[in-house]
């Protein structure tokens, strides 16, 4: 595929079937650094800068972060914590003040009761599944990763010595794992079973009945443990709250990891905190890990997010009430757009649309386009509209774009889609 001028991989990701060798780094890195690749979603971001920085104007629907701005009453108790001196060293488990907003807010929630034994605050809730995959993962152990995934979830169990088990959960399923899949993927070397909801790259949500018959499973295999991810749980669509496994089978809370943040929900992805609840064993080899690497997370940062918790909604509501009109005018445009289609999330600011109509065809310059790879670098090659091929989440045939942007940016960017799909040929001309 042809390329922008200057720029030979205009996608800005990384090959998603290469070997664990073709990462380019040399031999005298560590194996476990060797065998994992860089977060699609971080390459395509920087490669959306690098062309804006070039002074071209690029449509980015790759970003996975609020276009919002951290709520005024987070930032001034930010402000008051400075101005207090609340700059050192905190515990290494998270200030008393932030461990007792967690515990509040899962207890108001879901009706959890949570100890400070059980709770573990980190950089961000990517740092605290890597580190509960360190504290628990050898050589050789299995951990359940249902795709469409998150892009770091294979590469943060293989960097820790663990094997991914990708288990595909079509589209006709709700993008979902059954209870089918599920006993069949388990093994004796299963450690962990990954459960992202609301998900991305998909807004997919299990439901309350969804989750007890998954649970009616995994209560036959005690030694296995689940990492649910709850990190866009507030940003949802549907009438009740989004469920929680923990809350949904009392039987399984022992071996459930719970991990969320401050991130999506309240603007605050530069703040870094993320938080794990779960079993007291695993949560004191959490901390003791983070002990020996970070210390503890930001002490300004965590004053903020207690304050984001425990203070006025009204942000939330808002933002979501935003997110769910643009992911309405989203998808209606998109699904009437010729060879796209795409569902309807329950949650989270992201669509995976499906391009398989569109694969096989060929550019007016004669292209074809073989993958879902080639048809995002058709989009932005073509119209300079960015989005992130399905294959960096498990999904071929698909890609991913976010509606955390403006109303004005989608609509143009939704028509240029449109104009590309359009000109695309069944036969070639050239």
């Amino acid at each position: 595929m042809s390329s922008l001028p200057g720029l030979p991989d205009t996608t800005g990701l990384p090959s998603t079937t290469g070997s664990p060798s073709t990462t380019g780094l040399p031999s005298t890195t560590a194996a476990r650094v060797r065998r994992i690749k860089p977060s699609p979603s971080t390459a395509a971001a920087q490669r959306v800068r690098t062309l804006k920085s070039q002074g071209l104007t690029i449509l980015d629907l790759t970003v996975g972060e609020p276009d919002f701005d951290t709520p005024d009453h987070v930032k001034a108790a930010a402000i008051r914590a400075i101005e207090a001196g609340e700059t050192k060293y905190t515990p290494v488990n998270g200030t008393p003040e932030l461990r007792a907003a967690i515990a509040g807010k899962l207890r108001a929630r879901h009706g959890l009761e949570c100890t400070d034994a059980r709770i573990t605050v980190g950089g961000g809730a990517k740092q605290v599944i890597f580190l509960a995959l360190m504290a628990t993962l050898d050589e050789g152990d299995e951990v359940i990763v249902p795709a469409p995934y998150w892009v770091s979830y294979p590469d943060m169990v293989r960097a820790n010595d663990g094997t991914p088990v990708i288990v595909d959960c079509p589209e006709t399923d709700g993008f979902k794992l059954t209870p089918e899949r599920l006993g069949a993927a388990l093994t004796e070397r299963t450690r962990w079973v990954v459960l992202n909801t609301p998900g991305n790259p998909t807004g997919s949500a299990y439901t309350v009945g969804e989750l007890r018959a998954l649970a009616q499973v995994l209560l036959a295999h005690p030694r296995v443990r689940v990492l649910t991810d709850e990190i866009y749980d507030e940003i949802w669509y549907r009438e009740e709250d989004a469920p929680s496994l923990a809350a949904v089978e009392p039987r399984l809370a022992d071996r459930v990891f719970l991990t969320n943040g401050v991130s999506k929900t309240y603007a605050m992805t530069g703040w870094r905190i993320g938080y794990g609840v779960g079993p007291a064993d695993l949560v004191t080899a959490i901390n003791t890990l983070q002990s020996q690497t970070s210390s503890c997370p930001s002490s300004v940062s965590q004053a903020a997010a207690a304050a984001a918790l425990t203070g006025p909604q009204d942000f939330v509501r808002e933002t979501v009430r935003v997110y769910r009109a643009r992911r309405d005018a989203t998808v209606t445009f998109l699904n009437d757009v010729p060879r796209l289609s795409c569902t309807v999330p329950d949650g989270g600011f992201y669509l995976l649309v499906n391009c398989q109509d569109a694969i096989g065809r060929f550019t007016p310059g004669g292209e074809r386009i073989r993958n879902d790879e080639d048809f995002a670098r058709h989009l932005l090659d073509s119209r300079q509209v960015a989005v992130i091929h399905g294959a960096a989440y498990g999904a071929p045939g698909y890609f991913r774009i976010s509606f955390a942007t403006s109303t004005d940016i989608l609509t143009d960017a939704c028509a240029r889609i449109a104009a590309a799909c359009a000109e695309l040929s069944s036969v070639t001309y050239v």
